[in-house]
């Protein structure tokens, strides 16, 4: 998915799949309830920011949650990949989603912030710098609450994942990209040794990292801001 040379096909085969897939496996729903649902409202409009928000399907879904419970949420999605903002403008809308072909650095730059802020699958793709500019920036842009979801990285995870997909192999990139994914994706120690003070990693069945920051201390943002 990476190469800008891929197939357009197989890419945007590969964003449609990614909805039963995440359904699946990212637990998504318990990350809305536990985490999410908490800060919303049915008086006053909360905002989330989802960086790199690829096919899209997770923003829809909080938005789509929260609208059945009856509560306000603005959700703004992000991914600097044009070929994904292609995808997900493709479709049809969901109320209360706005997506943007844009980067964490351009909203920080643009000075903007937003009450929750998530990401998914997202903190395995990037180097050591990357990672800790996304820290930073998020601490920037929430105002209440980040939670940074990836894959927890294990053999039985691997060979569920294998076994699962294999049938997709030859019409999209879900089946190699998945598994090079899980590769190169974090153990809850090794997470927790790379991010900066302020960051509790946490777990999630099934094989699912979640790395939450409380965003409430103006003096901490303020430090993050000139990181």
């Amino acid at each position: 998915m990476d190469d800008p040379a891929c197939d357009p096909a197989a890419l945007d085969r590969t964003y449609r799949y990614f909805r039963p897939i995440n359904a699946v496996v990212s637990g998504w729903r318990r990350v809305y309830v536990r985490h999410l649902r908490p800060h919303l409202s049915v008086h006053e409009p909360t905002t989330l920011l989802d960086i790199g928000s690829g096919g899209g399907d997770v923003p829809r879904a909080l938005a789509r949650w929260a609208a059945r419970d009856g509560l306000r949420l603005a959700v703004t999605a992000v991914d600097p990949d044009e070929r994904a903002h292609r995808y997900v403008t493709a479709q049809p809308a969901t109320p209360g989603v706005e997506f943007r072909q844009a980067s964490s650095g351009d909203l920080v730059r643009d000075g903007e912030t937003f009450d929750l802020v998530t990401s998914n699958h997202l903190l395995h793709h990037l180097d050591p710098d990357t990672l800790a500019s996304l820290l930073a920036h998020s601490a920037v842009l929430a105002r209440r609450l980040v939670v940074h979801a990836d894959i927890e990285r294990g053999r039985l995870a691997y060979a569920a994942y294998a076994a699962a997909t294999w049938p997709l192999a030859r019409r999209s990139f879900v089946y190699d990209d998945g598994l090079a994914s899980v590769r190169r994706s974090y153990r809850p120690h090794e997470l927790a040794a790379v991010v900066p003070p302020g960051w509790d990693v946490r777990t999630q069945l099934p094989y699912r990292l979640l790395l939450v920051r409380d965003v409430t201390d103006a003096t901490a943002r303020e430090e993050a801001r000139h990181a």
